[in-house]
C-alpha cells in the first residue's frame, strides 16, 4: 500500500474523523473507500445493480400505491 499526503482545513479534518469515529471507523478507511469508489465507478453501478436484481420480488409494500402517491415527489 502507498501513502499519499493530503491538505484540507484543520476544522474539516476534525469534523471528518469525529464522523468517521462516529461510525466506528477511521478517516483513512474512509478515504479508502470513497477513493475506491471514486476510480472505479463501473464497479459501484454493478453492485447496485445486482443488490436490486437479488431484492427484486422479495420487498413488498404490503398494499397497491395510488396513482398520485406513485407520482410523490
Amino acid at each position: 500500500m502507498k501513502n499519499i499526503t493530503l491538505s484540507a482545513e484543520e476544522q474539516l479534518i476534525e469534523a471528518a474523523r469525529a464522523r468517521a469515529r462516529a461510525s466506528h471507523t477511521t478517516l483513512n478507511e474512509e478515504f479508502r473507500r470513497w477513493l475506491a469508489a471514486y476510480a472505479r465507478p463501473q464497479e459501484t453501478v454493478q453492485r447496485y445493480e445486482e443488490t436490486m436484481a437479488a431484492l427484486q420480488g422479495h420487498l413488498q409494500l404490503g398494499r397497491k400505491l395510488s396513482r398520485d402517491e406513485m407520482n410523490e415527489r
